[in-house]
């Protein structure tokens, strides 16, 4: 195959073409290596390559399937991960100065089942400081950049993952999600990402921002490869004290019950309200879309959901500065500014601030679940505005009025996160300058099937997630 078909290739495409022999994980990986030559010189999205590990793990891959030994389906698949996930060995930043040094010892759980997969790690991917931000507009490693335009955001704090699935410099790539760092830049850059459930994957040997909000899960270029790294990752590990003990089901097995007679929820002045025209319009299409698959859409009053960005931006700058306590007294000038700064603030707040965020949480965690009687998954934008030029710190969305970004970007993403709840982004248009819209689908604790059954059905029958940037 010519090198161009090679890195166009979905992990789901690629792993039948590895088991039956018809592609060499040798010739996948190297094609995806030039890739990232050629590429990551415009986009920035990795700060290590590791190409000579990945090509003596590719080629141990071919030996295996050559001798009968195929581990699944990521058995040779390139992919990435975040560099604030430990992968032992190779450098893990966190995008921060303060880690430029740091060589883990051992994985994280994550990183090792994966390895234990088969899959092979091209790289460290790009991210905002600490994963505390919502750009990738990083001061020590470089500002990460959109793949369908390099002057725009590839939004964070997992940019660099989200670029790099969509630039075709890996098949899939891991990342973390406290507040929307997975599916943010999932959306600006037309790509599937899921945030799991509370305790679904192992946070262990993963740099926190936020230790009560925290997930790592995979970011792809469709749901059905979301689902295949999700599967090999998620479960139990007893290194992870807040691991939930929940059985994991056959997720590939759940693409295939089809959505009729599923219901969908819209939250009544909120899930429309307040977005750019283009992601307004482009979302409704989306809802049409599902209503004709046999899917009922209706609205659902959630009276307390307005409170959620006070809340989120309280606990999500509390507990970082928390862990960041003694780097702030001894190394403060080793951090970002616009990090530094939010890790100063967060040192501000009151215990009683802290606690009353706290309490929200479980007043909208129950309004959900009230609402999951009614209905099986609820649907906003993932975010109200498409990809903003590299720098920007505040953004338009209606009315010519500018606001701040990092509230702005919170808009949607932080609900689940505060409810703990598992949320997909999928891609579902773009706007007139070309710049992509995702929609997010928030579904019941441990109840990720519904939102692959959901995504996968709009994938069926829409053709975004085909298109690749020019880049």
């Amino acid at each position: 195959m010519a090198r161009t078909e090679l890195q166009n290739l979905t992990i789901s495409e690629a792993a039948g073409l590895l088991e039956r022999r018809a592609l060499s994980p040798v010739e996948l990986t190297e094609a995806v290596l030039q890739r990232i030559a050629v590429v990551d010189k415009k986009l920035n999205a990795y700060i290590t390559t590791c190409g000579d590990q990945a090509r003596e793990v590719a080629q141990a891959a071919e030996k295996m399937i050559r001798a009968g030994y195929h581990l699944g389906p990521l058995h040779g698949i390139p992919v990435a991960l975040k560099d604030n996930i430990y992968t032992r060995g190779v450098r893990t930043t966190a995008g921060s100065k303060i880690l430029g040094d740091f060589i883990p010892a051992e994985d994280a759980t994550v990183t090792a089942r994966l390895k234990r997969a088969g899959a092979v790690i091209v790289g460290k991917t790009n991210m905002h400081e600490f994963a505390w931000g919502g750009t990738t507009d990083n001061p020590h490693y470089g500002t990460c950049r959109n793949p369908w335009n390099p002057e725009r955001f590839p939004a964070g704090s997992s940019g660099g993952s989200g670029a790099a699935v969509a630039a075709r410099t890996c098949l899939g790539a891991l990342g973390t999600d406290t507040g929307g760092s997975i599916r943010l830049p999932s959306s600006v850059n037309g790509i599937v990402g899921i945030r799991p459930t509370i305790g679904r994957v192992s946070n262990h040997n993963v740099v926190p921002l936020a230790w009560t909000m925290d997930t790592v899960s995979p970011m792809a270029r469709t749901v059905e490869d979301c689902v295949l790294m999700f599967g090999v990752i998620a479960g139990h590990d007893p290194l992870d004290d807040h691991s939930a003990q929940v059985p994991v089901p056959n997720y590939v097995g759940e693409l295939t019950r089809g959505v009729r007679g599923l219901r969908v929820g819209l939250i009544h002045d909120y899930s429309l309200a307040h977005v750019q025209r283009a992601v307004g319009d482009t979302v409704r299409a989306a809802l049409k879309t599902i209503e004709s698959l046999g899917v009922e859409v209706e609205e659902i009053a959630m009276p307390s959901i307005q409170g959620n960005i006070s809340a989120q931006l309280t606990i999500e700058s509390c507990e970082p500065s928390t862990y960041h306590q003694e780097w702030l007294r001894t190394r403060a000038t080793d951090y970002g500014e616009d990090v530094r700064t939010l890790l100063e603030l967060g040192e501000m707040y009151l215990a009683t601030h802290y606690l009353q965020a706290q309490r929200y949480r479980s007043v909208l965690r129950k309004e959900f679940l009230d609402g999951f009687k009614r209905v099986d998954a609820f649907v906003t934008p993932t975010l109200p505005f498409t990809a903003t030029p590299c720098g920007a710190t505040t953004v338009v969305i209606e009315n010519g009025q500018e606001e701040d970004m990092l509230s702005a970007i919170m808009q949607f993403t932080g609900v689940p996160s505060l409810a703990g709840l598992p949320a997909l982004s999928v891609p579902v248009g773009f706007d007139a300058e070309g710049l992509p819209v995702g929609m997010q689908i928030i579904g019941r604790p441990f109840d990720e099937g519904t939102l692959f059954r959901l995504g996968h059905a709009y994938q069926g029958a829409t053709d975004w997630h085909t298109r690749a940037p020019s880049v």
